[in-house]
C-alpha cells in the first residue's frame, strides 16, 4: 500500500513539473509566484482539467436550434432586468501544489538549457559541524544513549545472574551508562554575493522596477542552487548611490539625473571590504533604462573593465526599456563584451521578454 502511495505522489509530481515547465513563460512573466514564496516552498497555481460534456438548456428559451429564426432574431436568450444576484453555479477549480526551490530551479534549469554554474578557483570556506557520531561513558545526562545504556546493564545483569525474568527490572550502574559524543567535522562551503544595483532616476518608472523584481527573483533562485552560502547586496542610484535593504530596493524613486559610475563605485567599495575575490564568488547585475550623464559614461567603462571585471564571476547589464530613457548606455557596455567572457548584456522591452533575459544572462554557467 505504501509503495502504491508513493508512486501516485511521484507521477503527481511528475505530472506537476510538466505543468510548470509548460506554463513557466506565463508565470515567470506574470510575477505571481514572487508573492506565493515561502521560506523553503513556493506555491503553483494549476488549474484542474475538466472532462468536456454537453450542457442542455431549456426547451423553447431560442436560440440556436430551436427551429425557424428570424432575420436580426439573437442567437441567446435576452439578459432580463432588475438588480444583479449572486450566482448559484459552481466555478472553476484552482488546485495550488507546492514546490521546492530546489525543484523550481531545476525546472528553471531544464527548460531554458542553463549548465550548471562552475565556482571559480578555490571560492570556499571551511565551517566546523559537531557531528554525534561516537559514544563515551562520561557525559551530560541529557546526551545519555538509552539503548546502549539498556543492553549493557542487561548484558551484566544476565551475567552476573541477578536478572529475574519473572521481575524483569534492569538497573543501570555507573559502569553501564553509555553517552552520545561529537566530533568536529569541516565541511568546505561555497560562498557567493549577488550586488543589485538598479537605477531609481526619475526615468525609471513602477513597471520597470516590478520587471527588475521579478528578473532578480528567478536570479537569485538558480545562483543560490549551486551556493550553501549566498549574501545579497542591494545599491539604488542616480545621480548618488546607496546600499540599501531588498525593501527600500524596489519600491524607491528619485527625480534626480543619472551617474552609474556612482553604483560601480559603491559595489567596488563593498567588495573591497567585505567580500575578497579570493575568498567570494562575485556576481553583480545592473538595471537601468539606459541614460546616463553623458561626461560620466567613460568612467564607468574603465571601472568596468579594469576594476570590477577583473573581480567578478559575472557581470549582467539589463537594460529596461524606459519611454524616457534614452538608452544609449546600451551600447558602451556591449562593446566590452568582445574582450570581457564574463560580461553579459541583454534587453527587456517588456516582460514577455524577461525569460530570454534570464537565459542570456544565465546561459554562460559562470
Amino acid at each position: 500500500m505504501g509503495q502504491k502511495i508513493e508512486r501516485d505522489h511521484q507521477r503527481f509530481r511528475k505530472i506537476v513539473r510538466g505543468k510548470v515547465k509548460s506554463n513557466l513563460s506565463k508565470y515567470i512573466s506574470r510575477g505571481e509566484l514572487i508573492g506565493k514564496k515561502g521560506r523553503d516552498l513556493i506555491s503553483i497555481p494549476l488549474p484542474q482539467i475538466e472532462i468536456p460534456q454537453f450542457r442542455y438548456g431549456q426547451n423553447g428559451s431560442g436560440g440556436v436550434g430551436q427551429g425557424d429564426g428570424d432575420v436580426g432574431q439573437p442567437l441567446s436568450a435576452p439578459q432580463g432586468q432588475g438588480e444583479p444576484k449572486a450566482g448559484d453555479q459552481p466555478g472553476g477549480h484552482i488546485l495550488e501544489v507546492e514546490l521546492t526551490l530546489e525543484e523550481m530551479a531545476a525546472i528553471l534549469g531544464e527548460e531554458l538549457a542553463l549548465p550548471r554554474i562552475q565556482p571559480r578557483g578555490k571560492k570556499n570556506i571551511l565551517t566546523r559541524k559537531d557531528k554525534y557520531s561516537t559514544v563515551r561513558q562520561v557525559g551530560p545526562e541529557s546526551l545519555r544513549h538509552f539503548k546502549r545504556t539498556y543492553k549493557r546493564a542487561l548484558k551484566r545483569m544476565i551475567a552476573s545472574g541477578s536478572y529475574d525474568p519473572i521481575d524483569p527490572r534492569v538497573v543501570p550502574e555507573r559502569q553501564d551508562k553509555q553517552y552520545r559524543s561529537w566530533k568536529e567535522v569541516k565541511l568546505p562551503q561555497s560562498v557567493a554575493c549577488i550586488i543589485y544595483m538598479m537605477d531609481v532616476s526619475g526615468s525609471m518608472t513602477d513597471e520597470q522596477k516590478e520587471i527588475v523584481r521579478i528578473e532578480s527573483f528567478w536570479i537569485d533562485m538558480w545562483i543560490k542552487a549551486h551556493y550553501q552560502g549566498i549574501e545579497t547586496v542591494y545599491i539604488i542610484h542616480d545621480a548618488v548611490a546607496h546600499e540599501v535593504d531588498e525593501h527600500t530596493f524596489y519600491h524607491t524613486r528619485e527625480s534626480g539625473g543619472t551617474k552609474i559610475s556612482s553604483a560601480y563605485e559603491m559595489a567596488l567599495k563593498i567588495i573591497s571590504q567585505r567580500f575578497p575575490p579570493d575568498q567570494w564568488n562575485l556576481y553583480a547585475f545592473h538595471f537601468s533604462d539606459g541614460d546616463n550623464w553623458g561626461d560620466d559614461v567613460p568612467h564607468c567603462i574603465e571601472l568596468l573593465g579594469k576594476e570590477l571585471l577583473p573581480r567578478l564571476n559575472l557581470f549582467g547589464y539589463g537594460q529596461v526599456e524606459s519611454p524616457y530613457g534614452s538608452g544609449e548606455f546600451f551600447e558602451h557596455v556591449n562593446e566590452l563584451t568582445d574582450e570581457h567572457e564574463n560580461i553579459v548584456v541583454s534587453r527587456i522591452p517588456d516582460r514577455d521578454a524577461i525569460l530570454g533575459s534570464i537565459k542570456e544572462f544565465l546561459g554562460t554557467g559562470r
